[in-house]
């Protein structure tokens, strides 16, 4: 008899999920403490943030860090709003591109044959080694030499690589029967058909997945910002809320932006995780199509 308590996701409650949902509960408080933190030490007064021992929750919470960060952003000569246009366009652009640049990819390393198809995938596994800092002078030099330093190409193009997202997908579209494609292939459909009406809506888990894990690279970085841009109007959100402590000339003061500021960035990775979570854990949960 099947011990319904070990199915992967049963229909219904079994006493023998106790000790699961008890190891569950556990880890989910324990792994939710840094957002709680996070929330709470934006809403600090000063003398909270500086008290010793440190407070985990706020006692007198307070928005006093909230009309800092505005009033700031007022005074400067840029607003606030500019950089989070210029956030938006980027990470926008960076995940559209990326999905389809990947999923591109993935495709034709997975389902196509040609010379050389075996070197790329090794080339693309060993990419994944490769941090952003080890790759960052010939990435300025690129940008230099093709042209588009102090543009908006200068914080998408380097992003669009994205070896992990091509790895994922790879993967899941390696699932995919052979005998479908040749079907609609024998249906008279092309490679772009196959790809378009057969390949993508078969992957959707994983490309909500690429999507996020883009999402977050794009809206946390500070590289484009730093190196390849020196115009402040093209400079991003997070470049300028990382640089809210020492622009604003008062340690205590920055310290409360910083707090408010690390909760702005992290607030919309939060939601994006919470809309979409359901095709995250499909992707962990199958590896392609289930025959």
């Amino acid at each position: 008899m099947a011990n319904i308590g070990m199915k992967f996701n049963p229909q219904k409650f079994h006493r023998n999920q106790i000790r699961f949902h008890i190891i569950l509960i556990i880890l989910s408080i324990f792994m939710a403490l840094p957002i709680v933190f996070i929330i709470n030490n934006a809403f600090k007064p000063f003398t909270e943030l500086f008290a010793y021992p440190p407070r985990f929750f706020v006692k007198k919470p307070t928005l006093e860090n909230f009309r800092l960060l505005f009033n700031f952003s007022a005074e400067s000569g840029i607003p606030a709003s500019r950089y989070l246009f210029n956030s938006i366009i980027v990470t926008v652009s960076v995940i559209l591109l990326t999905l389809l640049i990947s999923s591109c990819a993935a495709f034709a390393l997975s389902k196509l044959e040609f010379k050389g198809k075996a070197t790329f995938n090794k080339i693309n596994t060993l990419a994944l080694m490769f941090v952003p800092v080890a790759v960052a002078i010939p990435r300025f030099l690129i940008i230099v030499n093709i042209g588009i330093f102090n543009t908006y190409l200068a914080h998408i193009i380097p992003l669009l690589a994205m070896p992990i997202g091509i790895f994922l997908l790879k993967q899941f579209i390696d699932q995919l029967p052979d005998e479908l494609l040749e079907a609609a292939k024998i249906d008279g459909a092309g490679k772009w058909k196959i790809y378009f009406r057969i390949v993508l809506p078969l992957i959707k888990p994983p490309l909500v997945t690429v999507a996020i894990l883009t999402f977050q690279a794009s809206w946390a970085n500070v590289e484009g910002s730093n190196i390849f841009v020196d115009r402040e109007a093209l400079r991003t959100l997070p470049f300028y809320m990382n640089t809210l402590v020492s622009g604003s000339g008062n340690i205590v003061a920055g310290a409360g932006m910083s707090a408010v500021a690390a909760l702005i960035m992290f607030v919309p990775n939060l939601v994006l995780f919470i809309i979409l979570q359901n095709k995250v854990m499909d992707s962990m949960a199958h590896t392609g199509i289930k025959n």
